[in-house]
């Protein structure tokens, strides 16, 4: 799914409304403009293969990472 980190604003509203927990939110967002085919097709280009997988790997770790952290640390507030 592609979207700019403006259209992810009405879907993380919509999100929000039906209960999904923020930290989820969070990485859905920073996931849909971080890893987007468009982006990963213009670094394809620019990059070596590996350090493209080394990219993908390192967002993704760090996305989920920051999504369990924030639930963690808004269910203390």
């Amino acid at each position: 799914m592609y979207a700019d980190i403006f259209g992810t604003i009405p879907i993380a509203e919509a999100l929000l409304a039906k209960g999904a927990q923020l930290g989820t939110i969070l990485a859905f967002m920073m996931a849909v403009t971080t890893l987007s085919l468009p982006s990963m097709i213009m670094l394809k280009k620019a990059v070596k293969p590996k350090l493209l997988a080394l990219f993908i790997s390192i967002c993704t770790i760090g996305i989920i990472i920051v999504g369990y952290l924030f639930n963690i640390f808004h269910s203390f507030y």
